[in-house]
């Protein structure tokens, strides 16, 4: 599986009992005193292969353009003014062997991880890509903002296991928000720090969930500023330009290996790079020999390698969508431009944890079809190894690419099972009615609007039967269901969220135009958002003819049903076992590593956000902290340290010079902090994220 393991300490620069003085005996006399001299973002030991072996365009040419035969664009980030750092993450600049005190304290440190200076050699560059977005092949994409800084050779004393996972023996390093490329479209190649703290938070909360992603090192923010219409609502504000430095073995995605699609039979457009089927093959060379040297070497035959390659595309791909879907978590994009060819999480844009538990959850407000749903992302996956076997034919034969698509659904059941079963504690046995328990788990907690991270967190609090049990039976039941009542969402929660979000004219046009002018109506609709509006209204009306007391009582005895259930299995578990209380014991190890107890929810991510528009970095700093640690309370941690409040200043002083912006989000909070475990807030629903 493509993830970068454990969190690494700070990485030695020198191999144990070599003296720098050793090291730096290749070094002229001439040079020492500069080789000394230099800060480590300037030592780094940059071997930038990938220029090397794909073809770089040869134009310099400023501007957007379309760029043929070329997988990279060489280019030059724009200097921010000013660059500063918000926060750094030390476990992923160690990847680069870099010491994160040593980092923030050079004063050089803002400009090179942003892009502003060019470290001694790195080689800027964007990467050209094609992709299909929502369905429909866009074309050229490219690097619009991302800027390719160079790869770093992995650094001596890297934890084994990182080279096993990272076999090409380096790190690809980015900066996302670097200023202009050829592939920046109509943009900028600017990014805000909204989505630069969104971004970094989150590439580094997967990974200490134990989900593969590329890694995040760092966030700067300046004193430039661009201007950005955060609601689209006509009402444009200044925001600060800020850079995110994005780690990972390589970012080369499905869409790398669409540059040479024909003209799409839908959209007309095609891949810069179409005929050039040389090209298509140095690349799938390059990505197969660099970080799937197993395959490479265990099949001489270039079909078979190529298939066994795509097979093990598809399995980290179903076991990454495994793995997302058993925390709750939606993408919101997920374009074949947004698909690692390494099974990481990439791109992290308006993606969304799941609060209270909805299969239709849609954390994009632009995605108006649901397309990239929390229930759909499986399916979507799939859909897009099928554009990628597509990509890659015909060095992938279409029979044999078939035939793995074909193992994908079972693929992504098994892994998806596996975790499951961790979650709920069942470790001893595995039964064919386990897959009818998680469902009507998720049923349950679906119709009692259930807090997706909190309630599978609270099951290891649930006793496990003590052989011949019956007094106790009932209290038992009785207690757990308290505890995960605690947990559903009250009246007032379940009629905002039923709500139709469309007005009830144009969806009695819309069904009124469904039965009279159907191909007129599929232009500008479809059914499935007219079924999810419908459904809404349903609910609704059942709702507001219910009072609190009875959604209480009704919430008790669905979760009865299943609670009494869930302890009849876990009493199967303790059958033939010796020691019972070891079993009990290591349940609840399990299960408490498995279900975290906190996740970057939506409003923990704007509370840091908001803190860090008015100056205030430090909650940054602190979420990040608490984020490292998900399985587990940290004490002094429970608490946002920074919390805006309805009318009233906020608790940090904006920056020097910075004016209020009209049109700017007001500070959104209560004055008392939400603990970092805790449910959303009632603020929290107005967060909208595209």
């Amino acid at each position: 599986m493509a993830y970068f393991g454990p969190r690494l300490g700070v990485s030695r620069i020198f191999p144990p009992r070599v003296s720098a003085f050793r090291l730096l005996g290749t070094v002229r006399m001439d040079d020492m005193g500069l080789a000394v001299g230099r800060s480590a973002l300037e030592r780094l030991d940059f071997d930038n292969v990938v220029l090397k072996k794909l073809p770089v365009d040869p134009s310099e040419e400023p501007g957007v353009r379309l760029v043929k035969g070329a997988c990279f664009s060489r280019v030059k980030p724009e200097p921010l003014s000013s660059p500063r750092f918000v926060a750094v993450s030390r476990g992923a600049l160690a990847l680069l062997g870099l010491d994160g005190d040593e980092v923030t304290s050079d004063p050089l440190g803002p400009e090179y991880l942003s892009g502003s200076k060019v470290m001694p050699g790195s080689e800027p560059a964007a990467h050209c890509y094609c992709g299909h977005q929502f369905g429909q092949f866009a074309g050229q994409l490219g690097d619009g903002a991302a800027c390719y800084l160079g790869e770093v050779k992995v650094p001596p004393g890297q934890d084994p296991e990182l080279l096993r996972i990272n076999p090409s023996g380096r790190w690809e390093i980015q900066v996302k928000g670097a200023g202009l490329t050829p592939y920046s479209r109509k943009a900028d190649g600017r990014k805000v720090l909204r989505s630069s703290i969104r971004e970094f938070l989150c590439s580094e909360a997967m990974f200490f969930l134990g989900i593969p992603t590329t890694r995040a090192g760092s966030v700067v923010t300046s004193d430039s500023k661009v201007i950005r219409d955060v609601y689209y609502s006509g009402n444009p504000r200044y925001e600060r330009c800020s850079v995110v430095l994005r780690i990972a073995p390589t970012f080369l995605r499905f869409g790398s290996f669409e540059i040479f699609k024909p003209a799409d039979e839908f959209t007309g457009r095609q891949g810069p790079s179409y005929g050039q089927e040389q090209i298509r093959g140095q690349m799938l060379d390059y990505v197969i020999e660099m970080f799937y040297p197993e395959i490479q070497e265990s099949h001489p035959d270039r079909v078979e390698r190529n298939v066994a390659f795509f097979r093990e595309v598809m399995c980290r791909t179903a076991r990454l969508v495994a793995q997302w879907q058993c925390v709750g978590f939606c993408h919101g994009v997920l374009n074949t431009d947004n698909m690692s060819v390494l099974g990481l999480t990439l791109d992290y844009g308006p993606y969304g944890f799941m609060d209270r538990f909805d299969p239709d959850f849609i954390c994009n407000a632009s995605d108006n079809s649901g397309r990239y749903s929390y229930k759909a992302q499986p399916a979507i996956c799939r859909w897009n190894l099928v554009k990628l076997a597509e990509a890659l034919a015909p060095e992938l034969p279409e029979d044999r690419a078939k035939a793995v698509i074909d193992e994908y659904l079972d693929c992504f059941n098994r892994f998806y099972l596996e975790n499951m079963r961790r979650k709920l504690g069942l470790l001893k046995k595995e039964e064919p009615e386990d897959e009818i328990l998680i469902t009507e788990l998720l049923r349950t907690m679906h119709d009692t609007g259930a807090d997706f991270t909190n309630t599978f967190r609270s099951l290891a609090e649930i006793s496990c039967p003590s052989e011949g049990e019956t007094e106790q039976e009932k209290e038992a039941v009785k207690n757990a269901t308290e505890l995960l009542v605690a947990h559903c969402a009250s009246l007032e929660e379940l009629k905002s969220a039923n709500t139709p979000t469309m007005d009830p004219r144009e969806l009695a046009m819309l069904l009124s135009m469904a039965q009279s002018n159907p191909s007129l109506f599929e232009m500008i609709s479809d059914r499935a958002t007219i079924a999810r509006q419908l459904d809404r209204m349903s609910k609704l009306k059942v709702l507001m003819e219910t009072s609190e007391e009875e959604l209480r009582s009704r919430q008790a005895q669905e979760w009865t049903s299943w609670i009494t259930l869930y302890r009849k299995r876990l009493a199967r578990e303790l059958e033939g076992q010796s020691d019972v209380q070891a079993v009990r014991e290591e349940r609840a190890r399990v299960m408490n590593g498995t279900n975290p107890r906190v996740v970057l929810r939506n409003y923990i991510a704007q509370n840091a956000i908001e803190a860090a528009e008015n100056g205030d970095f430090s909650e940054v700093q602190r979420v990040l902290k608490v984020l490292e640690k998900p399985f587990s309370s940290q004490p002094g941690l429970e608490l946002p340290a920074w919390v805006g409040s309805r009318g009233s200043s906020a608790r940090a002083e904006r920056e020097d010079g910075e004016e209020q912006q009209q049109g700017a989000a007001a500070p959104s909070k209560a004055a008392d902090p939400v603990p970092y475990d805790s449910k959303p807030p009632a603020w929290a629903r107005q967060i909208c994220v595209t």
